[in-house]
């Protein structure tokens, strides 16, 4: 068994946004998800239930519900983002603790999300993690190919001229970090606080165990903390 890779050589942090940097029992992701749910309803003309078993179907089958909507269904991203991610943004409260850690960082600190770039900076704004990070990622700037995607990484890793053999990436969804563990990056899986309820598809749990996660954590801040130079 091949020992998990360690941080000491990392010069940069690349960091999902949803349920990554804000725990997973804040209901910003349900509202996003709920909004998703309306807009498939309304362009599809279906049912709530039937609009409901499309988004995951989709969600699973292209990386992104709009990817699938894009695809099959001919809708304008512009049109999608701005739909589901008119939320309230309140839920999310400043966590001092977790900006100190990333501040504390060496080296550059990137955001890389399947959301756009304004849903990040209401998310990062409201944390008070607003000058933190050097860079955003978002699906915009992949082109609309979601994570998973090979190519999603790739193009990051150019743009953002990032030695992922230097990287570390954190994630919430286990399959994501398949692809930057094979570029060679150190992988972390944020999970839910155990302490707390949350509700998730089976398959967004899946994976903790996997060969390509590096390490799990159920507290992001702490975590970072022990990382950071003394």
């Amino acid at each position: 068994m091949t020992s998990p890779r360690t941080f000491s050589h990392v010069d940069t942090w690349v960091f999902d946004l949803d349920n990554t940097l804000y725990p997973h029992h804040v209901n910003l992701w349900q509202q996003v998800d709920a909004r998703i749910g309306e807009f498939v309803c309304n362009w599809l003309n279906v049912s709530p239930a039937e609009a409901r078993n499309i988004q995951k179907d989709y969600y699973r089958r292209f990386g992104t519900t709009m990817r699938g909507m894009m695809t099959l269904h001919g809708v304008r991203a512009d049109d999608y983002l701005a739909y589901v991610h008119k939320i309230d943004h309140s839920p999310l409260e400043p966590n001092p603790a977790l900006g100190a850690a990333i501040a504390k960082l060496p080296g550059r600190k990137l955001i890389l999300t399947n959301g756009s770039v304004d849903h990040v900076d209401a998310v990062l704004a409201r944390l008070g993690f607003a000058g933190h990070f050097d860079g955003v990622f978002d699906i915009i700037a992949a082109e609309f190919e979601p994570k998973p995607a090979p190519q999603t990484y790739r193009k990051f890793l150019v743009d953002h001229a990032v030695d992922p053999t230097r990287a570390a990436m954190f994630e919430d969804l286990a399959r994501n970090l398949t692809v930057p563990h094979e570029l060679g990056m150190t992988t972390v899986l944020v999970v839910p606080d155990g302490t707390k309820e949350v509700v998730r598809e089976d398959w967004e749990l899946e994976g903790r165990d996997a060969a390509h996660v590096d390490h799990v954590t159920d507290d992001l801040a702490g975590f970072l903390a022990k990382l950071s130079p003394k």
